[in-house]
């Protein structure tokens, strides 16, 4: 394989950092009023679209509003990274909300939960003659 085909995963690591950095810096508008975690970033092979994948907490109403804040933020973020990792075209940045850190949390606490029932319940009878049956009192015959 040759090294051109790593480049797009350094790329692709290089602008999740620049995105992280800018984000902890402090972002100016308002709309971005969840706490904003980039999860990754996926860029095609030419390097001229790149999907940013970010995680945040907060209500319904501020995840939505913080999107349209980092969407109207794009450009702004595409001059910068251009310019940081020196690239001669700067991709264009599409932000897409990662639900997979929700999604895990969800299933982690069903099974919890599935664990707390299972361990709440008695604990199943053993296998073997029942329990209502009368063994023979004398000595067992071989």
């Amino acid at each position: 394989m040759a090294s051109h085909n790593r480049r797009p995963d350094r790329v692709s690591e290089a602008i999740r950092e620049e995105i992280a950095m800018f984000l902890a810096d402090g972002v100016k508008d308002p709309r971005v009023a969840a706490l904003v975690t980039v999860t990754g970033v996926d860029i095609t092979r030419d390097l001229r679209h790149a999907k940013v994948f970010v995680s945040m907490l907060g209500s319904d109403e501020e995840r939505a509003s913080t999107m349209e804040g980092l969407e109207s933020l794009a450009p702004q973020l595409r001059g910068r990274i251009g310019r940081a990792l020196r690239l001669r075209l700067a991709p264009e940045i599409a932000f897409k909300l990662d639900e997979s850190i929700a999604r895990a949390a969800r299933i982690e606490a069903l099974l919890s939960q599935i664990q707390q029932t299972d361990s709440a319940a008695p604990p199943p009878s053993p296998p073997g003659p029942a329990a209502d049956s009368v063994a023979p009192e004398g000595p067992a015959e071989r």
